[in-house]
């Protein structure tokens, strides 16, 4: 049974590009995004630096992997409305 919380989020990188991926720690990710160490992703590297625009919880890795995929899925125009959701 599973007791740390995962996340599916989305980035915002430098040129306006939406990344999104899942973890059980956001700040670490997001650090690791920004170069503080070597597991960011490859996409994010070149598009540095990133910004949390969206979290989301998920009772599982697995539910976090399906939600990731499905956003993954979105057009960029209907990932931005969700974005605007969450926010408002």
């Amino acid at each position: 049974m599973e007791t740390q919380p995962w996340f599916v989020y989305i980035l915002r990188c430098a040129d306006n590009s939406l990344y999104t991926g899942v973890t059980t720690d956001i700040s670490k990710r997001l650090d690791q995004h920004n170069g503080a160490d070597k597991n960011g992703a490859k996409y994010t590297k070149a598009r540095r630096p990133v910004e949390l625009v969206y979290q989301e919880p998920s009772a599982s890795r697995s539910e976090a992997c399906k939600r990731e995929y499905v956003i993954k899925s979105l057009k960029k125009s209907q990932k931005e409305s969700l974005i605007n959701s969450h926010n408002n």
